[in-house]
């Protein structure tokens, strides 16, 4: 049995240990809360075994193979830092940390120690993720050179997204998901990023659109929102046709075109539970491998996107009040 960890017990580790719940040979093995309180009653309701009333001392637990952080933005560096001290592999909730220099600090430890580390960004693992860049190097659209991706939730109700010091705006929650969207299908080869921004009162980001411009001549429209609704959608375009993506945080469904005509469509594959698991199994699979990072989502990405983000909020003015 696969034992996981999860520190915090927030609607994220509700989802993940419901999740997991349905995977053959996976558990969740034990929680931990700053509260006590809040672990027990986290623990009692969803059939965890072990409640921990601190980050620490979960450290502890010996039959932890992984831990999942499940904190918000700024409680991500800390737990990973000392989880990954204490020889714990760790998976940790995107975004991965608040800056690049956390990010920096937390690989250089993961190698250093030989310990595993990798970001929850989900996308990166799921299978129909594969199946489009399985489509992008068939052909079958011709050579790709428009990327759009929206990805707008009103999410501005929740009191830590409004919370500078807390990580929050639409960039680190939303943002993120076409950032690394773009990267894993058009690369990394930027030139120029180009960016607006509608900021809120409370000194965070509420929507804003960047545009990439890569050396190869492609380009990537991305927007996010956390005052708005809107479809979710990507779609790449090359000189042949395009593929339509639903929910780029979560691809249920890719449409392809030739010209304007569809030709295929695929949808998540059958066995699927919540898209969560797939982290989770990869995680399994690279530390069973000796492994100190998944080649899905390489720490290079990770530092790559954390870096773009600090770039961006550079240029907004917008601070979390960490000098960054």
């Amino acid at each position: 049995m696969f034992n996981v960890g999860i520190i915090g017990a927030g609607h994220i580790a509700e989802k993940m240990t419901r999740t997991l719940a349905r995977v053959p040979g996976v558990c969740v093995k034990a929680v931990a809360s700053r509260s006590a309180e809040k672990a027990r009653a986290f623990a009692e309701a969803l059939g965890v075994e072990r409640p921990y009333g601190s980050y620490d001392t979960i450290l502890e637990d010996p039959q932890v193979d992984l831990l999942y952080i499940a904190t918000p933005h700024s409680c991500h560096y800390e737990p990973a830092r000392k989880a990954l001290l204490a020889g714990k592999a760790c998976l940790v909730e995107k975004a991965f940390t608040m800056n690049a220099d956390e990010a920096e600090a937390l690989i250089g430890l993961s190698h250093e120690r030989g310990v595993y580390l990798a970001e929850a960004m989900w996308i990166r693992y799921m299978p129909l993720c594969r199946k489009i860049a399985e489509v992008l190097e068939s052909g079958v659209i011709g050579a790709p050179g428009m990327l759009t991706a929206s990805l707008c939730y009103k999410i501005d109700h929740k009191e830590r997204v409004m919370r500078p010091e807390l990580g929050g705006g639409a960039l680190l929650d939303l943002g993120v998901y076409p950032l690394h969207f773009a990267r894993m299908f058009f690369g990394g080869e930027v030139e120029r990023v180009v960016s607006n921004c509608l900021m809120g009162p409370t000194g965070v980001d509420l929507q804003e659109s960047v545009s990439l411009m890569y050396s190869h001549g492609r380009l990537a429209s991305l927007q996010c929102s956390a005052v708005c609704r809107a479809d979710r959608q990507a779609v790449i375009g090359g000189e042949k046709g395009y593929l339509v993506v639903d929910n780029v945080n979560n691809p249920t469904r890719v449409d392809v075109f030739v010209g304007f005509d569809r030709v295929a469509t695929y949808e998540c594959p059958e066995g699927v539970v919540t898209g969560y698991e797939y982290q989770v199994l990869e995680a399994q699979r690279c530390i069973a491998e000796g492994r100190v990072e998944s080649p899905m989502m390489p720490h290079s990405e990770s530092l790559a996107v954390m870096r773009l983000l600090d770039v961006l909020r550079a240029e907004w003015g917008m601070d979390f009040g960490q000098g960054k």
